[in-house]
């Protein structure tokens, strides 16, 4: 008899009463002990599920056993209290308190009326060094790395007694050196007794960490095996239901003149904090430099910088020869930037608009204008031609963009990046972001057959995969600053992670 510490039975979630069906039908089983894995593409219903785990959602309709008894989970709180705990991908951490304070939110330990840290301190202490967890109590969260504010994530809920834990994309914030602290950390849950679910859509991480895989495709539960009979392709036929290839062959491209030179530039938020200090390299002619770091190192400040979004406060940026200083977004786009913005729905796109349109997005005074008019034959015939060169579905123009899934939506800013007129440098960030497997493989292409053209491009992405993929040669970032330059070569995983986390190589 197979010993279930959590059963979710037919599970059944809709929105908009009944017009939107999330979860459908979904049954998944989980083995005390186990590391299980949740994957599939976003939009799939992975978080839905989990969310109604954690009492955030409650089922339409289905069941849901833990320990053998069933249960009727409408809030965290109510989850904490059977034992159910859940590690968000965003953590929920006060800055400005300590680990310790942090730690008893919700549950604090009185001594008379008033706040018993020492009690606190000594229980945090000893929960960490139960599961090797160790850490500072008296520590700030503002003062910890992304890896160690994980750390404190854990620890309340193990704080709080949970049994079964859930990882929302764990790796998605860490240095592959955390990585590895990371599995070291569930193996010693798992030796206390835990049960640990993670969703994910790192294959190789589903591979090196699971016992068992569910995989979800359009809110149902179509494929449950063990990772023993698993490899990526199996997962990926899974989720996309066919074939995927996981790397793409470059074409070789004789590497000619630098298109872009960007010397000791520094870059500054809105509230006057330095993101990007003393930045210098450059990319040439038939080049793909990729830029890797955990998100925040600067790398957004950076293509902002260059795109005119944010102005630089030192050191200079040549674009063919041209200072881009103090130039807006538009003049940069006409000196030949093509840009493919990291948050499509923030900068690249309106999803209220029909897809014809999002295709004259930034081009409308320029290519599809007469005699301040809007000229929409060509516009429309444009849109027809690209949706097909793309293989944009469903191929109507008239479809507005927000119904789109998102491999969709970005191959569409793909295509109107691409195919601006005398671009000779292409600024991607985070392309694959939100997409599934099989827009990946195609975008990855695209990218590549511009490298054969002769253009410059510079790849921004979180994926060490896709960076190393893509990439001729890679700058890594950590805290604003460029901390290694490698060829494709040289790198390896091992490598990046150091310079990611600020170390340096021999």
């Amino acid at each position: 008899m197979n010993n279930y510490i959590l059963e979710m039975q037919n599970i059944r979630k809709t929105f908009l009463d009944g017009q939107v069906v999330a979860n459908d039908d979904i049954t998944l089983k989980i083995l005390e002990g186990e590391k299980h894995a949740i994957v599939g593409e976003n939009g799939a219903g992975k978080s839905t599920l989990m969310k109604m785990l954690n009492g955030l959602y409650t089922p339409t309709s289905g069941k849901i056993f833990y320990k053998g008894k069933e249960v009727q989970i409408d809030s965290p709180g109510k989850a904490a209290e059977i034992g159910i705990g859940m590690v968000y991908q965003h953590f929920m951490l006060v800055p400005t308190l300590t680990v310790a304070e942090n730690m008893i939110l919700g549950v604090e330990p009185k001594k008379g009326l008033s706040l018993d840290i020492h009690k606190a301190r000594k229980d945090v202490l000893e929960v960490s060094r139960k599961y090797g967890l160790e850490i500072n109590p008296d520590a700030l969260i503002s003062n910890l790395s992304i890896g160690m504010q994980q750390r404190v994530e854990i620890l309340k809920i193990l704080f709080k007694g949970a049994n079964l834990l859930v990882f929302d994309e764990p790796t998605a914030v860490l240095t592959p050196q955390e990585i590895k602290e990371l599995y070291k950390i569930m193996d010693n849950l798992i030796a206390e007794g835990k049960t640990i679910i993670f969703i994910s859509h790192k294959l190789q991480e589903v591979l090196d960490i699971s016992n068992n895989i569910t995989v979800i495709r359009r809110g149902a539960d179509i494929a449950n095996f063990s990772t023993l009979e698993a490899t990526k392709e199996k997962i990926a036929n899974a989720m996309v239901g066919r074939a995927v290839l996981f790397t793409t062959e470059k074409p070789i491209v004789e590497i000619g003149q630098t298109v872009l030179s960007i010397k000791n530039v520094g870059v500054k938020d809105q509230f006057g904090v330095i993101k990007v200090e003393d930045a210098t390299f450059e990319i040439k002619e038939g080049e793909i430099l990729g830029i890797a770091g955990v998100e925040g190192s600067g790398q957004t400040e950076l293509v902002e910088a260059l795109t005119g979004l944010k102005e630089n406060f030192s050191g200079e940026m040549i674009l063919d020869n041209i200072i881009l200083k103090r130039k807006t977004p538009r003049k940069i786009s006409l000196l030949g930037l093509a840009h493919i913005p990291e948050d499509r729905h923030k900068r690249a796109a309106i999803s209220q608009f029909s897809v014809m349109e999002n295709f004259a997005l930034g081009l409308e005074r320029d290519e599809y204008s007469k005699f301040g008019l809007l000229n929409f034959s060509k516009l429309r015939k444009d849109a027809e031609m690209f949706m097909d060169k793309y293989d944009v579905r469903p191929r109507s123009v008239d479809t507005d963009f927000g119904r789109l899934s998102g491999g969709n939506q970005q191959k569409i800013i793909v295509a109107r990046e691409l195919e601006k007129k005398n671009n000779s440098l292409i600024i991607a960030g985070q392309p694959t972001r939100g997409v599934d497997i099989g827009a990946i493989e195609s975008i990855h292409k695209l990218i590549l057959n511009e490298k054969e053209k002769g253009k410059a491009i510079m790849v921004v992405s979180s994926e060490l995969s896709e960076i190393l993929n893509l990439s001729d040669r890679i700058a890594v970032m950590c805290a604003g600053k460029i901390t290694g330059i490698l060829s494709r070569e040289e790198a390896n995983e091992e490598k990046i992670g150091i310079l990611m986390a600020g170390g340096k190589i021999d």
